[in-house]
């Protein structure tokens, strides 16, 4: 199988690393052909923190996706996230100096260049600036002003900030780990991707990515990106809690949580009792699970309120009754039991578990569609569209080749009018490319 027809998600998380790989099929759908997940030991609350532990994580997930897949992995599509990154609504209007020619990518490339000057908090860096709606001399909800004329061009941007540092960290791990960076993404857009559908992207959308070591908030409204924010925290804290509530070790923390844990108290009757071994001979724990319900129900309540406050940023009061699809939950933590009715009661939203099968291949394992890879899906779902994005430009490069060789020998006399249509790169191609040359340049 040639390598350009396949792509490598990598989901860096604070619980797990996994490397995903994936190729579309003749229907369009992603077929995962080879799955590697390990133990993340260097990163915390989304960010590296130990670079050897995380490169040694990064190899085992990898050799594992190669083994299960028989494909040598050579570039990679990874995601950000973390508690560094925040986002933030800006206005800004740029004035043409020739209201006779028509708006054209120039245009919007000097206007989004203008925002990248921003002053931001020292080591912080712009890595995402999304335009919503254009006004061209005050006319407002242009959604695409390309062709039209105008003296005045003004647009409301969505800006995705994170600091620098983190991800030029992010790039040394995977590049040390033998691997290539072919592109970075926003982890909860590429969550967003896999499980949201672009109906509820229209109707208007919390997508809530409930991860180990943090939560990722994703607002969509009219298929646009409306607000993006990360929590940080996630699974790991309820773990935490109930290590201290029951004094007992983490890993009997987690096993209970999963097993037994439910958000909803209410839920367990009072003599329901599960025993746990004591350690080096000591006599078992009886833990009740309403003790145990009670304790997740305390810190669940804390991080779905967070978010809702979150959602409520985005825009007034009244914007919940504007988000028409309500909440999506996905990411292992939405895999805690009576989380949806939890999560309904406290916004009064209606609210889904988002399992990532929408765009995969109908003979994919039931467990690659679980909320659990989401975000490794939603990276692989990239990875592919970079390549086609790639064999476009390819594509379009010979035909201007040829079609100059066939102009030469016509008239040399005609005058091109307008520059050529290209598709504008987004700003995280343009983010991968500085951080692969800071690499290069770093060696």
């Amino acid at each position: 199988m040639e390598q350009h027809n396949i792509a490598v998600g990598l989901d860096i998380g604070t619980t797990k690393i996994v490397a995903m790989i994936g190729r579309k099929n003749e229907y369009g759908k992603v077929e995962i052909l080879g799955i590697g997940k390990s133990k993340s030991m260097g990163v915390h609350r989304g960010v590296v923190n130990n670079i050897t532990q995380t490169i040694q994580s990064i190899q085992q997930a990898v050799q594992e996706a190669e083994a299960s897949a028989s494909e040598k992995i050579e570039d990679v599509t990874v995601g950000i996230a973390g508690q560094h990154i925040r986002s933030l609504q800006h206005s800004d209007y740029i004035t043409r100096a020739n209201s006779e020619l028509v708006i054209d990518e120039a245009d919007i490339d000097r206007l989004i260049n203008q925002v990248h000057k921003l002053v931001m908090l020292p080591g912080e860096e712009i890595i995402h600036v999304l335009p919503q709606e254009f006004k061209v001399d005050g006319q407002a909800e242009i959604k695409e002003p390309i062709g039209m004329y105008g003296g005045r061009l003004e647009a409301n941007f969505h800006v995705v900030v994170g600091q620098v540092s983190s991800i030029r960290n992010i790039g040394r791990c995977v590049k040390s780990s033998g691997l290539q960076l072919e592109g970075i993404t926003l982890e909860p857009l590429a969550s967003a991707n896999a499980v949201l559908s672009r109906e509820e992207k229209e109707a208007g959308v919390a997508l809530i990515d409930i991860g180990g070591g943090t939560t990722d908030l994703a607002v969509f409204k009219d298929g646009i990106i409306r607000h993006t924010a990360v929590i940080p925290f996630g699974g790991n804290v309820i773990t935490e809690d109930i290590k201290e509530g029951c004094s007992i070790i983490e890993k009997q923390a987690e096993l209970l949580k999963i097993k037994f844990g439910s958000a909803w108290p209410g839920e367990n009757k009072d003599n329901e009792i599960v025993s746990i071994p004591g350690l080096r001979g000591r006599e078992p724990k009886e833990i009740t699970l309403k003790n145990l319900s009670k304790i997740i129900h305390a810190r669940v309540v804390e991080i779905v309120e967070q978010v809702y406050v979150e959602i409520k940023n985005y825009g007034h009061e009244e914007q919940k009754k504007k988000l028409i699809a309500g909440i999506v939950l996905t990411g292992g933590g939405s895999q805690l039991k009576h989380l949806k009715q939890l999560v309904e009661y406290i916004t009064g939203m209606d609210t889904r578990i988002g399992y990532p099968n929408e765009h995969l291949a109908g003979d994919s394992d039931d467990d690659i569609a679980s909320p659990l890879f989401a975000t490794a899906v939603g990276l692989v779902m990239d990875g592919l569209k970079r390549h086609d994005r790639k064999k476009a430009e390819e594509l379009e490069v010979e035909n201007e080749v040829e079609n100059e060789s066939i102009e030469s020998v016509q008239a040399e006399n005609e005058t091109v009018v307008g520059p050529p249509k290209k598709e504008r790169r987004s700003f995280l191609d343009k983010l991968t490319e500085r951080v692969k040359e800071f690499l290069d340049n770093a060696e």
